[in-house]
């Protein structure tokens, strides 16, 4: 697994073919892969909620309490797994029209070991900003879509033309798969769990005159 994980970022051409020979021995060698990886999100988004925090407007933090925090990385969680597991799927299915014969396992492995940078990219829910959402989800998706293109033909023994069709076919369908899910779960945390959210504001250190002298009494006066 963590021979994999190095050669995926420095040499993905060889790390496909290697996945794809430990595949053909052991058709579930991807699930230790997923289910470790899947939790670095997971667990940086429940961090980054219940201790960092985010601002919507100057001086105010919003964090979540532990058990919404707790509730919302659970669900990213399994929303992950069950996304690798439908993109499986549809790889399967469309496996047929582009003349290769995964099998089922070898399609979510695949998937699995694609969406490798994404889980990479869960380090900046560590400190949950727009900016920072944006930057790292693009550089994941770059690379992931670059694994991808490299992959195909590797790992599904089609060539090259085959295997552009067939990236493009899969990223349309990621993108479904991606905004289906992520609003039934972002749906599901709000209106079925009911998150608490804990709001600060950080007291400005310089305050104006009138903010130091009290108001006087009016029979001070």
């Amino acid at each position: 697994m963590h021979a994999h994980f190095y050669t995926l970022l420095t040499r993905p051409d060889r790390a496909w073919t290697a996945i794809r020979d430990d595949e053909e021995r052991n058709s579930a060698n991807y699930l230790m892969h997923l289910l470790l990886f899947a939790l670095l999100p997971a667990m940086c988004m429940f961090i980054g909620t219940r201790w960092v925090g985010w601002s919507l407007v100057d001086q105010e933090r919003i964090r979540l309490d532990t058990l919404s925090a707790l509730q919302l990385s659970v669900l990213l969680y399994l929303t992950i797994l069950l996304g690798t597991v439908i993109m499986g799927f549809f790889m399967r299915w469309m496996s047929r029209t582009f003349e290769a014969r995964p099998t089922f396992n070898q399609c979510v492995g695949f998937i699995a070991y694609t969406c490798t940078p994404f889980f990479i990219a869960g380090l900046g829910a560590l400190y949950p900003t727009r900016w920072m959402a944006i930057s790292v989800l693009l550089i994941a998706g770059i690379y992931a879509s670059y694994l991808l293109v490299i992959g195909l033909p590797r790992f599904m023994r089609i060539d090259h033309h085959q295997s552009f069709l067939y990236a493009a076919s899969t990223w349309a369908v990621a993108l479904l798969v991606l905004v289906n899910i992520k609003v039934g779960m972002i749906l599901l945390w709000t209106q079925g769990l009911e998150p608490n959210y804990l709001r600060s504001v950080q007291q400005d250190q310089s305050y104006s005159t009138q903010e130091e002298r009290p108001q006087d009494e009016p029979g001070e006066r």
